[in-house]
């Protein structure tokens, strides 16, 4: 017996923009998968090496387009390394959202005095501050955890500078 029933095909053509999302969110996952291979002596302190994309990707292009790829970045990454909707991802999700309410602020203040490093600082900071405050809330309901905050900080502060730097260089190569 044969179907009588057509099959429609929709075929929805991508905008540059949406390619350009795609490719740097991909690139964005690669080094987050590439991250996630590099032993860290202290667990949850990672550099956030993606966090660069985003950082070149605003100054380029703009917040709107950061945030898509930021949290492409945390979606497909937490999907390719398989602690989609763990407690990793959901901290990885919050400091991400807090890291962009960072950079949403920052990015109205005058380019003339703050740049890739002045930003990726705020970021660095907004992300670990998040993380904390939802593993105080949620994985660690004890305030034992503020004696984490001098290291993490330190942390946010390297790791702050270090992929601020890299992203100026980048910017500074076009």
């Amino acid at each position: 017996m044969k179907s009588t029933a057509s099959v429609t095909e929709i075929r929805i053509k991508p905008s540059p923009d949406d390619v350009r999302i795609a490719r740097y969110a991909a690139l964005a996952i690669a080094l987050s998968v590439l991250e996630a291979g590099i032993p860290s002596p202290i667990p949850g302190i990672k550099p956030g090496l993606a966090n660069i994309i985003t950082l070149i990707a605003l100054w380029r292009f703009g917040w709107t387009d950061a945030a898509w790829i930021s949290m492409l970045r945390i979606l497909g990454s937490g999907i390719v390394l398989g602690g989609f909707l763990s407690p990793g991802f959901a901290m990885s999700l919050m400091g991400g959202l807090c890291s962009l309410l960072a950079l949403a602020a920052a990015n109205n203040l005058p380019r003339r005095w703050f740049g890739p490093v002045s930003h990726s600082l705020a970021a660095a900071f907004a992300h670990m501050a998040g993380q904390l405050l939802l593993a105080r809330l949620w994985l660690i309901p004890h305030n034992g955890i503020i004696h984490l905050v001098p290291l993490f900080a330190a942390a946010a502060l390297v790791f702050g500078v270090v992929n601020g730097v890299i992203a100026a260089k980048l910017l500074a190569d076009e």
